[in-house]
């Protein structure tokens, strides 16, 4: 079973604890490529919508008659051709919710959750539990940590508001609790932190 030290939030190594085998999954890229195509799908409102000859309203009078005037026939001036007429083969309201197995689901998260173990990219913290929950306080945290990458990701156990509030405010870091993420957020992460219960959390539903 592959090992992984636990901090503190002074940045100093208080144990030394085994994780499970879904740390040793391989990287399995177009499981991964599937789920974010899915979760950012999932996301899009779908509410573009543009109306077709049919919906535009007027054109029920023909232009000019059929003959005799050198001009083209038509029928009605709200013809796609003309202009202010209706628009063809626009976007429509729609849904672009879809899913995926579960089984899927599971392989990209343990897939990607091995990768930031094997690139260096996890860091398990015992707890946060600092003197005041500030943000100042929480910047002096991640120093400690040595996190100074562009994008952070925080995981909890469980939704925390202190910790939530106390991070809020830097920049390019998000906080989520151990049953919300997903595969994106934790690829959109370049450094992704624990605390030791989530991480424990994480592996008893993933097993």
């Amino acid at each position: 079973m592959p090992t992984i030290e636990v901090l503190n939030i002074q940045g100093k190594v208080v144990e030394k604890m085994e994780v499970s085998a879904i740390f040793e999954t391989e990287l399995h890229k177009q499981v991964i490529t599937d789920c974010l195509i899915q979760e950012q799908a999932n996301k899009r409102q779908g509410n573009a919508s543009v109306k077709d000859r049919a919906a535009v309203s007027g054109g029920g009078k023909k232009p000019w008659r059929q003959k005799g005037t050198a001009r083209a026939r038509h029928g009605s001036s709200r013809s796609p051709i003309w202009r202010h007429g209706g628009v063809t083969f626009g976007p429509e309201v729609r849904s672009y919710y879809y899913t995926i197995p579960k089984k899927i689901k599971r392989l990209a998260m343990c897939s990607v959750l091995a990768d930031k173990l094997r690139s260096g990219n996890l860091v398990i913290v015992d707890a946060f539990n600092p003197k005041e929950f500030k943000t100042k306080e929480m910047a002096k945290v991640l120093v400690n940590l040595k996190i100074n990458e562009a994008k952070n990701l925080i995981v909890t156990k469980e939704s925390d508001e202190k910790i939530f509030r106390s991070f809020r405010n830097i920049p390019r870091l998000n906080v989520l609790p151990s049953n919300s993420i997903s595969v994106y957020p934790i690829v959109w992460a370049e450094k992704l932190v624990m605390t030791k219960d989530a991480l424990l959390k994480i592996e008893e539903v993933l097993k």
